[in-house]
């Protein structure tokens, strides 16, 4: 296999336009790419008849429309190429319309109360910033989604528009150095954590099938206490998944560069190299698709859910974001004397105060039901929304808060004791696993967001704030008769104001709520707690005045989160009522019949069985208790609130808990049931697999 060869073989790429394409429509093209301009009707034609050209000759049959409505996930209806002559046979024709436009069924997809069912039209519209993709003999055409209306029903179109806000209010503040900057994009690489399991497991587990979780099981005698999973040799089964994940999604222009075991047991990661943010979002939802079907290839099941198994690592999705320049520059590199680089300040500190004045915002963008089982523990940094700088920033800004010169510290080396091995230079930041919101050299790394979640929320939520924030300093700057003094000005307020969003220390300890509460920070602990504040009036106002959302589209989106937050819960229960009816409670009857029976028979020959007797009588305890617990449940869940925050409160505080109490007992009785009569595989079976 020839990797440059192989890469991005199924992509409409730009060297396919190239080679494809005449001259002057590739010209057009690519100015439409760069700067957003409209695409003549008559370009159109002449680009779709080149892409169905070369999708013919990849094998390609149909194509899509491919979209990112508010599910979550993609959405795709195929229709051929194909066309009916009057001869009673077909050519194959696809025209810069269909490129253009398509017009799936909106009336399904949820929509937060701005779709009735009978409004059904819905619009999708090519993105030629993305580039089009061969996937299963299908053309994708990446595109935004609207309602008949112009409302849009998707994660893309905010996406784009957070780009341009970030874009126009950078460029204004580059201008001012004395740059002059077309096009400023953001960047990001989202790594992508995930657990393998084996497909005859899976499929005797209706929690997993149903919900993505375990919703019992009693911890495995061996988790990950021995750490000697996380970067450990990787097994021949799993490597031979990672080698073909590899080449599938090489083929789709998607460039996996790391893969390695996580720290749990079964839990794996592949990190891709940074591309703009749009391209980063389609290409994370390619793989996550792509992920599942490889895994069905391997006999394997790949979950992406947050949280699958409890007291072991869940699985996040680390944001790597960074804001360059058309010309190449990273506007977050710090450079070698940080202290003294006033562009790179005034970038960091627009960045410190949107995370701070948003930090609601941030909080909101990753907020779910399973992510809620994550936050705080096994390594994901809590729900509290803070920053961390690294000690050489953080004493830069201190020195600016007080006015004070500061020296440079200059990076010492390392030295690792052995005398084959070179010295290192000690970076001058370290890693905080337990921070949500990172620097890391040259970019933040958002370490919130779960393995399921699309990128484009959050990315929405950093690119339109941190524009805000550069809209900002802008005016003020323009406005300035010295911009050298008023810049350093700024900067010192605007970082003095800010400063309670900085937090180098451990996000774990007990001390740290008590802290935040103190400085004023949010905690906001669970999606019901998170969601109401999305269209606070500051919020509103944010994304009103960017051209982001409407108000409308803001709270139609609250309410799909808060629904969406329900409905999880709501499976969940019932799924936990079914497995307790119909599988828990007549293994762990049986098995205890089946001791009774044993216990009858020593007695009828003068035989005691105190050992039998006992567990006998604690298993139909147990099981009466498991039964109430079940009925509780069912209790609980039939006296759901109607209202959509108060019903989702009470999932959270209500559901749960019961859910919860159901659990503790039932793992208990999986300890105590022979391993023949238990009705699905253990955590040892599922996490341990040969």
């Amino acid at each position: 296999m020839k990797v440059p060869e192989l890469f991005g073989s199924m992509v409409f790429n730009d060297a396919v336009m190239k080679e494809r394409l005449p001259k002057d429509v590739y010209k057009t093209l690519r100015k439409t790419i760069i700067q957003g301009t409209a695409l003549d009707p008559e370009i159109a034609n002449v680009v779709a008849n080149a892409m169905k050209d070369w999708a013919l000759s990849k094998g390609a049959t149909h194509f899509t429309h491919w979209f990112q409505p508010m599910t979550g996930v993609t959405a795709e209806k195929h229709d051929s190429f194909i066309s009916p002559c009057a001869d009673g046979t077909v050519i194959m024709e696809f025209s810069g319309k269909e490129l253009i436009k398509g017009e799936p069924d909106a009336s399904s997809f949820p929509s937060g109360g701005l779709r009735a069912t009978f409004e059904a039209r819905g619009y999708t519209a090519w993105d030629p910033t993305s580039y089009a993709f061969i996937k299963d003999q299908t053309l994708c055409i990446p595109t935004a989604f609207c309602s008949y209306t112009g409302q849009i029903l998707d994660k893309k179109t905010p996406l784009l528009r957070s780009m341009d806000a970030i874009s126009n209010q950078a460029c204004r503040v580059l201008k001012l150095f004395g740059k002059n900057v077309r096009r400023v994009t953001t960047t990001v690489g989202p790594e992508q954590e995930y657990f393998l399991i084996d497909k005859k497991d899976y499929a005797k587990r209706p929690d997993l099938i149903l919900t993505g979780r375990t919703l019992f099981g009693a911890m495995a005698p061996k988790g990950q206490e021995m750490e000697d999973h996380y970067f450990g040799s990787i097994r021949p089964r799993v490597k031979r998944f990672m080698e073909d994940l590899d080449e599938e999604l090489w083929k789709l222009g998607i460039c996996s560069k790391t893969e390695h075991n996580e720290v749990a047991p079964c839990q794996h990661e592949m990190a891709p190299i940074f591309s703009t943010t749009n391209i980063a979002t389609d290409h994370n939802q390619l793989a996550m698709e792509v992920m599942k079907k490889v895994a069905d290839r391997h006999g394997f099941v790949c979950l992406l859910h947050e949280k699958p198994f409890e007291g072991v690592n869940g699985s996040g999705k680390h944001n790597n974001w960074s804001i360059s320049t058309d010309t190449g520059e990273n506007l977050l590199e710090p450079g070698k004397s940080p202290s003294s680089n006033a562009q790179f300040l005034l970038f960091l500190t627009a960045v410190i105060k949107a995370v701070d004045e948003y930090q609601d915002l941030l909080r909101i963008s990753v907020a779910n039901a399973g992510n809620d089982h994550r936050l705080g523990a096994n390594e994901a940094p809590p729900a509290i929304v803070s920053m961390f700088v690294g000690d050489e920033l953080e004493a830069i800004l201190e020195s600016i808060i007080s006015g004070t010169d500061y020296t440079d510290v200059t990076r010492t080396m390392m030295n690792v004791g052995a005398s084959v091995l070179p010295d290192i230079p000690k970076d001058s930041t370290d890693r905080n696993r337990t921070s949500p919101f990172a620097f890391t050299g040259n970019k933040f790394e958002f370490r919130m967001l779960g393995s399921t979640f699309n990128i484009a929320c959050p990315n929405v939520m950093l690119n339109t704030a941190v524009a805000e924030e550069l809209r900002q300093f802008a005016e003020e700057l323009e406005a300035a008769a010295d911009f050298d003094k008023a810049l350093a000005a700024l900067v010192q307020r605007e970082v003095t104001a800010h400063q309670r969003i900085i937090f180098n220390g451990n996000g774990y300890g007990e001390e740290w709520p008590a802290e935040a509460e103190r400085r004023g920070l949010l905690n906001l602990h669970s999606t019901p707690d998170a969601l109401p504040h999305y269209t606070d009036k500051k919020n509103i106002r944010l994304f009103q005045n960017h051209g982001v959302y409407t108000e409308v589209e803001m709270r139609s989106r609250q309410e799909i989160g808060l629904e969406e937050y329900s409905k999880t819960i709501h499976i969940e229960a019932l799924t936990s009522i079914d497995m307790l009816g119909k599988l828990i409670l007549p293994a762990v009857l049986e098995y205890s019949g089946k001791l009774a029976e044993n216990v009858a028979v020593k007695k009828s020959i003068g035989v005691n069985a105190p050992a039998e007797t006992a567990m006998v009588q604690t298993l139909t305890d147990k099981a009466a208790a498991l039964a109430d617990k079940k009925a509780a449940l069912e209790t609980v869940l039939a006296n759901v609130p109607a209202d959509t925050e108060a019903a989702a409160h009470y999932y959270h505080d209500s559901v749960i808990a019961a859910m919860d109490d159901a659990r503790a007992i039932a793992d208990e009785l999986e300890m105590m049931v022979g391993k023949k009569y238990w009705p699905f595989p253990t955590y040892g079976d599922l996490l341990f697999y040969v």
